[in-house]
């Protein structure tokens, strides 16, 4: 078998209206992203298994979804390929709930098919979490990129450059010093290392619930990031990103028509979704809902030097 031939396959059946890109797109950290990738309608997603890195492929035939899997983990990746395709995700009563908001109600009937996946893979999302604390998206990109092509390795599979996270005691072992050439400072390049000594800990959580609890017990580490990382790893739908710079802003504007507002006023709108104010957020950035923007940009940063 050519290692650009799948090792293992499976034919998945979404609901009507299912909407494959839209729910993966949290998954990759933009159109470059070294670990997941969109390309021509097929989602591309790599993972460190118990057999051996394994990338995985979905892309719609039909009705159906095709799942397939690539190197040695193959076979585990395209077994979690329902959860990674956000097919466990249980949207019951939510229908009833965006009911309470016009907004939330035709955001809800235009995006029918967005799901919410689940990975199950707690440091790659941890990784990649700790580096957008307090920072532009090109930094946090820049600081992400840089760690897993660094200190992965090359992954499995026809779409090339894609690459396998780095495994967590690796990242452990570092010093603080060898990330500040990727533009990350010594207080998040310690807290990486503190979450990835944590890995295998946080990687046994059965839930949200534990994983959030555990999250936040590690320095550095607060509300902004735990509810970033369980709403991807565990498929959360009430994680809510409070701490977020933009989200509250986009909440508020959107429901309320408020340009500006603070985290009590973000929890205060989405009260009425409990259960589901995750899910609603994700709607509202599909939807594209942006507030209205004042004041220059922060600037970008450089430790290379320190």
């Amino acid at each position: 078998m050519s290692p650009t031939d799948p090792a293992a396959t499976r034919t998945l059946r979404p609901p009507e209206q299912y909407d494959l890109l839209g729910t993966v797109a949290p998954l990759a950290m933009g159109a470059h992203d070294p670990c997941a990738r969109i390309a021509a309608g097929t989602f591309w997603w790599t993972a460190r298994t118990p057999d051996g890195p394994g990338t995985l492929s979905l892309h719609r035939q039909g009705g159906e979804l095709l799942a397939q899997g690539y190197g040695p983990g193959a076979a585990a990746v395209v077994a979690v390929a329902d959860r990674i395709a956000g097919l466990h995700d249980d949207v019951t009563g939510f229908a009833e709930l965006a009911t309470a908001h016009p907004v939330v109600h035709r955001l809800a009937r235009a995006h029918p098919g967005l799901r919410m996946p689940a990975t199950g893979e707690l440091f790659p999302r941890l990784l990649r979490a700790v580096f957008e604390q307090k920072v532009t998206g090109k930094e946090a990109y820049r600081a992400y990129a840089a760690t897993v092509r660094r200190f992965g390795e090359p992954a499995p599979g026809p779409l090339q450059p894609l690459w396998v996270p780095p495994e967590p005691a690796v990242i452990a072992a570092q010093p603080y010093w060898v990330f500040h050439p990727f533009g990350v400072e010594q207080r998040r390049a310690e807290t990486l290392r503190r979450a990835a000594a944590e890995a295998g800990r946080l990687a046994r959580c059965a839930d949200a619930t534990e994983a959030t609890r555990r999250l936040v017990a590690i320095r550095g580490i607060g509300a902004w990031t735990a509810a970033e990382v369980v709403r991807i790893v565990h498929g959360d739908p009430d994680a809510v990103s409070v701490g977020d710079f933009h989200i509250p802003n986009m909440v508020a504007w959107a429901l309320a028509g408020e340009a500006r507002a603070d985290d009590a006023r973000l929890l205060e709108l989405l009260e009425p979704f409990r259960g589901h104010r995750g899910r609603v957020c994700r709607l509202l950035l599909a939807e594209g809902v942006q507030a209205p923007k004042f004041g220059p940009r922060m600037p970008l940063r450089s430790f290379a030097r320190y």
